[in-house]
């Protein structure tokens, strides 16, 4: 996907909500999620990332916990936060949905090719 969009995986960063796999690959706890915040809030500062893509709904409801990843995915967010300041972010599925969905798989592509459209969007906001 990262090709179709014309990345490559060394333009990217990728890190993980909770900072170690829970056991027998189950959902993430509140407390794991907890645990992890403080790194998480550092490694996104150090990075100061343009366009925070969320993964899946454990990723975004750190952000937007109100939120359903249904109701969200594919949608540029731009969102003040406490920790980051102003931040773009932008919801997708997690790509092991479209493994137990097959009929994710074209939502996920389709969502995954607003990527540049919504660094564009940022970058025109910025200057």
């Amino acid at each position: 996907m990262l090709e179709g969009i014309g990345k490559k995986r060394e333009d990217i960063y990728i890190t993980n909500i909770v900072k170690y796999r829970p056991p027998d690959n189950r959902d993430p706890e509140p407390k794991e999620k907890e645990d992890c915040n403080e790194w998480l809030i550092n490694e996104l500062k150090i990075i100061s990332p343009k366009l925070i893509v969320f993964l899946g709904r454990h990723s975004m409801t750190r952000f937007f916990p109100e939120e359903k990843i249904s109701d969200l995915h594919g949608k540029l967010l731009i969102k003040p936060t406490l920790e980051l300041g102003k931040q773009a972010f932008l919801p997708l599925y997690h790509p092991a949905a479209a493994l137990y969905n097959g009929g994710m798989r074209e939502t996920l592509i389709k969502d995954f090719n607003k990527i540049p459209k919504a660094l564009e969007k940022i970058k025109t906001k910025n200057t």
